[in-house]
């Protein structure tokens, strides 16, 4: 099974306690933030913030938080300046890993996922030391029974998806960055639930992972996630089924 796919499960299970916890609140909101701030507050003309308030409404953040976090980003009223950046590093096994982060504190951001990094068998690279086995791809996960195969194929392909694979868990729709947002709004449409949709970093290629090593990478993309700062984890490993359920269930 690939990281991506099985990590995606992973974690969208994990935001459920996430959102108990706030955590969940705290990403969504710098990166309506953020949105804002880089494209605007008009809706009509901001794909990625359109995104941003598609992934707040689906954890049920509260209409006033998400004005709030809109308004910030636009300059409408004061808050804290976030940046974007960039991390990445290698893994047990010579996992590749990249992790996207927003942040008002970049010293102590990157302090602390080096720390992350070096604790659980990693270690912290320079900027494009990994980033050239990844593509930045538009990934929506379906689970089985929210569609037909056939059906949502046609429909994905149609509205610009690149490709539709079938799982074990259900479906994963990809498409290129420009094409996301017409093929979520296709998606939405035909009344088809997602569990995840999100633009995020695809490897091109995959290392197997087993035992210690496995065990050690979930860790580390596991605590990756729960920072505050971090938006998003994307690595190169590849897990059979049974050891990867044995462990996310561990």
């Amino acid at each position: 099974m690939s990281g991506h796919s099985k990590w995606s499960t992973i974690k969208h299970k994990k935001a459920l306690k996430d959102a108990r916890r706030g955590k969940l609140f705290t990403k969504l909101i710098k990166d309506l933030t953020i949105a804002a701030r880089v494209g605007g507050s008009d809706l009509s003309s901001n794909p990625r913030l359109r995104t941003a308030l598609a992934a707040a409404k689906a954890a049920s953040m509260p209409n006033d938080t998400i004005d709030r976090a809109i308004k910030k980003g636009a300059g409408e009223l004061e808050g804290v300046s976030y940046e974007e950046v960039t991390y990445e590093g290698h893994g047990p096994g010579g996992v590749a890993i990249m992790v996207q982060v927003l942040t008002d504190n970049k010293t102590r951001t990157v302090s602390e996922v080096r720390h992350m990094f070096s604790k659980h068998g990693g270690n912290l690279g320079s900027p494009n030391s990994v980033a050239w086995m990844f593509t930045k791809k538009g990934v929506f996960t379906i689970e089985k029974g929210q569609a037909d195969e056939d059906q949502l194929m046609e429909l994905a392909l149609e509205a610009g998806a690149e490709d539709v694979t079938g799982g074990d868990d259900g479906f994963e729709v990809s498409t290129a960055p420009e094409d996301f947002d017409a093929v979520r709004e296709a998606l939405e449409k035909a009344g088809i639930a997602m569990v995840s949709a999100e633009v995020t970093m695809i490897p091109q290629n995959t290392v197997n992972l087993a035992g210690k090593e496995a065990e050690q990478t979930l860790k580390l993309l596991e605590v990756l996630e729960e920072n505050d700062d971090v938006q998003s984890v994307s690595a190169n490993f590849a897990i059979a089924q049974e050891e990867a359920e044995r462990l996310s269930a561990a």
